[in-house]
């Protein structure tokens, strides 16, 4: 039996998973919670489309969203009377400002050109509506 303790351990070249797999779980549910949040405006269950183009970034886009209990600019809600003046200041600040709507697929045709006609009345010319992707053998 030798005396020299270098001569007995021999070198590990094993990884240890553990703490790996720790690490990616807590990011794991980190995104899980922290996705729902990063949606943009209100939720609103939107009409699906096949060929939904992809959406932009939201790089200083003004989002509408129009749901049975009102219209909301973000996450706000705004009060009928108040959303022509709002939206004409809007656009006075920033005239080249990107519109994106959110229609609830449950509305009716009518309640959304009503908004849209504010919002196109106020002077913003790029105006777009949000659709989610479906699949085509999807009904």
């Amino acid at each position: 039996m030798s005396l020299n303790p270098a001569q007995n351990a021999s070198v590990r070249s094993e990884i240890n998973v553990t703490p790996l797999v720790d690490v990616c779980l807590v990011l794991l549910i980190i995104f899980m919670v922290v996705t729902p949040i990063l949606q943009a405006g209100v939720r609103v269950d939107l009409p699906k489309t096949v060929k939904a183009p992809p959406m932009p970034g939201d790089q200083g886009q003004l989002s509408v969203s129009i749901r049975e209990d009102g219209v909301y600019l973000k996450e706000a809600r705004i009060p009928e009377a108040e959303l022509r003046e709002l939206l004409a200041g809007l656009h006075a600040a920033e005239p080249d400002r990107e519109v994106v709507v959110r229609g609830d697929r449950a509305l009716d045709y009518e309640r959304v050109c009503e908004v849209l006609t504010l919002i196109t009345d106020a002077g913003f010319t790029r105006v777009g509506l949000v659709t989610e992707r479906r699949e085509a053998m999807e009904p």
